[in-house]
């Protein structure tokens, strides 16, 4: 009844023109329900084809070594030297004056990041800090894959999840070094057994030799990698990137897949989406919003098309001609880094873009940050890791077959507040068909795993235990 009269209340405090709005809403979406009711019983899709594919140099052989191979990260005296020389020869340039991050990484800021680089940084002790967790290569269609394993200490009296975590861009394996102690501990009687891999083309994964290298490659990829370890069923984690390389695993394998949490996740275009965007500011209960949805969403230009406008230059350049931006990069320690570190300050805050320093040290150390950096500058790997936008945003990415096919396994999914686009609930279920957590985090942004590597593993952990219990 209360609702009742909120929504008599706000109907008769709208002018007309809303009104009307409202009345020729509720019809369409009377209509409509029916027919999407109808369509998706219709649809028997849940799955997508495993398919097969081949990467490496040259033709694919006869057979493939399925060896599993200890990997350690090494350096050189030859390495260092030739990236001080090169940071040496930076030519910097200066900021315009009060710009903060609005131009992108601002160079007064940028000169004490290349002098912290050149000066004090040991790379020797972060590869150091890289081999204190096991590392492994092994052969998946041609590519060699490079992943870390890390199994939590034995207890009799504790269950072991097994559990593969996957990066986005820019980056890598070592985001999740820090939420991977939280995550191998014992929590009353679980812990998780983690597979942590390298997206082919991004640091000491052998990238892809032949086009067309998408996600449900990198997918397949990694389903084969958790098969070769020996595991039947695992659950999964995933953010940019891996969100839907994991979502990808799930849709093709969900036999295997226990459970999927992310914490990164696009809605889908369509009726629903659209009349909650016209309800929703209004009546948000209604199309499913909650208070904080509302708050996160609108008003819905300004936050889901103009700051996508102003964040989203880099993927255009990514998924069109990459090879061309990633020579420059290749070849300019002090330039990748500049283009790495910037997304580090705004994707974990917008309003970073207003400051000097573009806020990365209140969240990040500039060794975790530089480790980063230095992964795709010893490896080369940012022209391959950029390629990757090309291969999956080449072509219309509604008209592939994992855009139209449903997610069914229980998944758990952790809202951000400073994540680049917010994902309701109500706008989820419309794919995810089985979400079983959903959780409105109390801060962090696009790198929870290194920002706020506690709150994401509570999240990963209260998830899993709700599944185990379904």
């Amino acid at each position: 009844m209360q609702r009742l009269q909120l929504l008599k209340e706000t109907f008769f405090g709208l002018d007309a023109v809303h009104q009307r709005l409202l009345v020729g809403c509720a019809v369409a979406a009377a209509a409509a329900g029916g027919i999407l009711t109808y369509a998706v019983q219709r649809s028997k899709v849940r799955t997508i084809p495993v398919g097969e594919g081949w990467w490496g140099a040259g033709e694919k052989p006869p057979s493939e070594d399925e060896t599993i191979h200890p990997f350690t990260v090494q350096t050189s005296d030859k390495e260092i030297e030739d990236l001080h020389e090169r940071i040496d020869r930076t030519r910097f340039s200066d900021p315009l004056e009060d710009s903060g991050f609005q131009y992108g990484f601002n160079s007064t800021y940028l000169k004490k990041v290349v002098s912290y680089w050149r000066n004090t940084f040991d790379w020797k002790q972060q590869v150091a800090v890289l081999n204190k967790y096991p590392h492994f290569k092994t052969k998946i269609e041609g590519l060699d894959v490079h992943f870390i394993h890390v199994r939590p200490k034995h207890r009799g009296d504790q269950r072991v999840l097994p559990l593969m975590m996957v990066h986005g861009w820019p980056g890598s394996f070592y985001e999740f070094y820090k939420i991977l102690p939280l995550l191998t501990q014992n929590h009353d009687g679980v812990s998780f057994e983690v597979v942590i891999p390298s997206i082919p083309g991004y640091g000491f994964s052998e990238a892809p030799h032949k086009k067309g290298f998408n996600s449900l490659a990198a997918a397949r990829i990694f389903l084969t990698l958790m098969e070769r370890l020996g595991f039947s069923q695992f659950y999964l984690q995933g953010g940019d990137w891996g969100s839907l390389i994991t979502t990808n695993m799930a849709q093709m394998r969900p036999d295997r897949v226990k459970g999927l949490h992310l914490n990164m996740c696009m809605s889908t275009r369509g009726f629903k989406v659209l009349l909650s965007m016209m309800i929703g500011p209004y009546l948000p209960f209604l199309v499913g919003f909650s208070r904080e949805d509302v708050r996160r969403l609108f008003p819905f230009f300004e936050k889901n098309v103009w700051e996508m406008l102003k964040e989203s230059g880099y993927l255009h350049i990514q998924a069109t001609k990459p090879d061309t931006a990633g020579r420059g990069l290749n070849d300019s320690p002090v330039g990748l880094a500049a283009y790495l570190l910037e997304k580090f300050s705004t994707w974990t805050h917008k309003r970073n873009r207003d400051l000097e320093d573009g806020g990365l040290e209140r969240k990040f150390s500039l060794d975790d940050l530089l480790t980063n950096v230095m992964i795709y500058w010893t490896t080369g790997s940012i022209i391959s890791s950029m390629r990757f936008y090309k291969e999956n945003l080449g072509s219309n990415p509604n008209d592939r077959i994992d855009a139209r096919t449903g997610i069914f396994v229980p998944t758990g999914l952790a809202a951000f507040p400073q994540e680049l686009l917010h994902c309701p609930r109500s706008w989820a279920q419309i794919r995810y068909r089985n979400i079983v957590s959903y959780t409105f985090m109390p801060q962090g942004g696009h790198f929870p795993a290194l920002e706020e590597p506690r709150l994401l593993a509570t999240d990963v952990i209260q998830f899993a235990k709700k599944v185990e219990e379904l």
